[in-house]
């Protein structure tokens, strides 16, 4: 690994090969912890849950941050090198984020800049748990000003993404023969409720564009001769709204036998990023860290790779487009210490 290019590309494979499914973080935070730390930086695991761990590492007294996230979905599938992609579980979603970021890092240390750390989370896949703990938990040394947050955005800055609001319907119904005069069904009570809420409107605003629903899991009923006493439906808004007015549309539809479960880490409202004044700034509809991190500084969003293909079973990276990566967050850093 002669150059940062071809550390960059061993870096990437070696943490690819480390299965890291959400809730099995450990072995790949110890292998980044062991490249921070051979790069120069002081390394710290701080607990969230029994078993996993962020992982911090600093030069001197942090004013900038890189971030990005541990996990990666299932499934696990190992890595492939061409002349043009890295492939693999986690190749832009997001590893190649962190083997961006530790070799600009690199090459700041060596250029004598200190006041740059990590923070790499757990869980951000499911519900920013180790987001949210890093921003309860911080505390000298660390200063914040500037948290950059690594995710796939075709290597452009982002301006905003939308808000997200995950929820659970919960119909309650009087179980009986279907020959017979009873109920009600929760079922036919959980379908005039979500029938209700795909014509509802979502919001529409002039930076986020429009809100949107999606009813991603829908459960209940025991055959087709009885009358369902449970039925539940799982729902996901990409917002451009607070939360509360989220909630405030849905009860609209609710009715008499359907409740609404919301809240948690999985409910936030959309957010707004830095952008250096030579770029325009892109709007997306994915959810990041950010939300969890109000203390870690103002939030700037953008890395190499493309959403189209996190998550999928295609997952890759542009290797040009990871070497531009690099000099882009050195390029930052410089830009954003100096005006600090």
């Amino acid at each position: 690994m002669a150059d940062g290019g071809d550390s960059l590309t061993g870096d990437l494979v070696d943490w690819i090969e480390i299965p890291s499914v959400t809730g099995a973080e450990g072995d790949y935070g110890d292998a980044l912890g062991r490249s921070l730390e051979a790069a120069g930086f002081s390394v710290e695991r701080q607990v969230v849950q029994p078993g996993r761990f962020n992982l911090l590492a600093r030069a001197g007294v942090p004013r900038l941050v890189f971030c990005t996230h541990l996990d990666t979905v299932p499934p696990f599938f190992g890595s492939r090198v061409d002349a043009d992609f890295i492939h693999g579980r986690g190749s832009c979603d997001a590893k190649g984020q962190a083997a961006v970021m530790l070799e600009a890092g690199r090459r700041l240390l060596a250029a004598g800049e200190e006041r740059i750390g990590f923070l790499f989370t757990v869980g951000e896949e499911v519900d920013s748990i180790g987001a949210a703990h890093a921003n309860a938990e911080l505390a000298d040394p660390w200063e914040p000003r500037w948290v950059v947050i690594g995710e796939p955005t075709d290597g452009r800055f982002v301006r905003a993404h939308k808000g997200i609001y995950a929820a659970t319907l919960r119909a309650r119904g009087v179980a009986g023969h279907s020959s017979q005069d009873c109920g009600p069904s929760a079922v036919h009570e959980l379908v005039r409720c979500t029938h209700g809420l795909l014509g509802e409107a979502w919001g529409e605003h002039p930076v986020f564009g429009r809100g949107s629903l999606n009813l991603g899991e829908i459960e209940g009923g025991l055959a087709p001769n009885v009358v369902a006493a449970e039925a539940s439906a799982r729902l996901l808004v990409r917002a451009v709204e607070e939360p509360e007015r989220i909630t405030e549309r849905i009860g609209r539809h609710l009715g008499e036998h359907v409740t609404l479960d919301a809240g948690g880490y999985a409910c936030y409202a959309p957010v707004e990023f830095h952008v250096p004044a030579r770029s325009e700034g892109d709007v997306v509809a994915f959810g990041t860290d950010a939300p969890h991190l109000p203390r870690w500084g103002t939030p700037l969003l953008f890395g190499p790779g493309s959403i189209r293909d996190a998550h999928t079973d295609h997952e890759r990276v542009s290797r040009r487009e990871l070497r531009r990566g690099v000099e882009e967050h050195v390029r930052l850093a410089r830009e954003l210490l100096a005006d600090g």
